[in-house]
């Protein structure tokens, strides 16, 4: 049975023949049963994280920020109502009392859809504030297409949102897997290599060029396990195992501040430790369950997967 990874599993029917017929988006606008989820700066505030839950709305009281041309996402439409997000950035909370929770906290907490969701929501609005004007004239340009198009009101130039590919790969060699470790990363925290894919290669050849750039260690075979869509701001990570056909690490200091190869056990006592939530800087660790990173590592170390 296929994995499904935090954010990945959307349940909506994103519905997106639709998404420029104004008429239909007006209605369920206007029907009572569909619901909003309000960003603020990206993140959504909940009332209760005793019980993480995403913060549905009412659209009603939401009007005058619609109306004011606060960007507005249609999500899609799931048991029988619609499911819409909007930028609440700068806007008052009509509620005081929730707190503003970062993605990242948030999505381990709830139901798989619902992560999926948030990450469909939180890249959108994002786009939305990263692309306010058009790449082709410099001119500002209007949502259109129910939040799911920008178009330029000179040129008249329609800009998409987009995913940016990632390859993200565990490379083993024997009964070892070489993880590296970013300078940005805390303590001793190691993880897989990882790069964007540059025009004009395939995903194999990307895993290829990264892994030879950030570490020197020469790849043969690749091997596609799995992807999860990653809403920072917004990439798509394709997880691969890689056959290492070298040894000696050699690693770029612009791109890590250290690489090593890590015995099976090792990287499955790194997998439990992390999925336990420990976060002790002294030991060696893992990205948590949230990354695909953390289930590469589990997949491998748990013999589930081989190159």
């Amino acid at each position: 049975m296929e994995e499904i990874y935090c954010f990945a599993g959307n349940p909506l029917d994103r519905v997106s023949e639709r998404r420029r017929d104004k008429e239909w988006i007006a209605s369920l606008l206007a029907d009572p049963q569909s619901r909003i989820l309000p960003l603020y700066d990206l993140k959504p505030a909940v009332p209760d994280m005793l019980r993480p839950a995403l913060p549905w709305q009412e659209i009603a009281p939401w009007r005058g920020a619609i109306d004011g041309g606060a960007t507005l996402i249609f999500l899609g439409v799931g048991e029988g109502r619609a499911y819409f997000a909007i930028d609440a950035s700068g806007g008052d909370n009509p509620d005081p009392t929730p707190e503003n929770i970062d993605v990242r906290t948030l999505a381990p907490q709830i139901p798989a859809g619902e992560a999926a969701i948030l990450a469909e929501a939180r890249s959108l609005i994002d786009w939305h504030a990263r692309h306010r004007f058009c790449a082709q004239c410099g001119t500002p340009t209007d949502v259109s297409a129910a939040g799911w198009t920008r178009r330029c009101t000179k040129c008249r130039a329609s800009h998409y949102p987009r995913s940016d590919p990632v390859t993200i790969m565990l490379v083993v060699r024997g009964e070892r897997a070489l993880l590296g470790r970013n300078k940005r990363r805390p303590g001793r925290r190691f993880s897989c290599l990882a790069g964007f894919m540059e025009p004009g290669e395939t995903p194999e050849e990307s895993v290829r060029r990264e892994v030879g750039e950030e570490s020197g260690i020469r790849v043969g075979r690749v091997k596609y396990l799995a992807a999860q869509p990653w809403p920072f701001p917004s990439t798509l990570m394709m997880g691969f195992l890689a056959e290492g056909i070298s040894e000696e690490i050699t690693i770029d200091p612009e791109e890590l501040a250290e690489a090593r190869w890590f015995d099976r056990e090792e990287i499955r006592e790194m997998v439990v430790r992390a999925a336990s939530g420990e976060d002790d800087p002294e030991q060696l660790s893992l990205p948590q369950p949230l990354a695909i990173a953390h289930h590469l590592c589990r997949r491998w170390s748990n013999r589930l997967d081989e190159i």
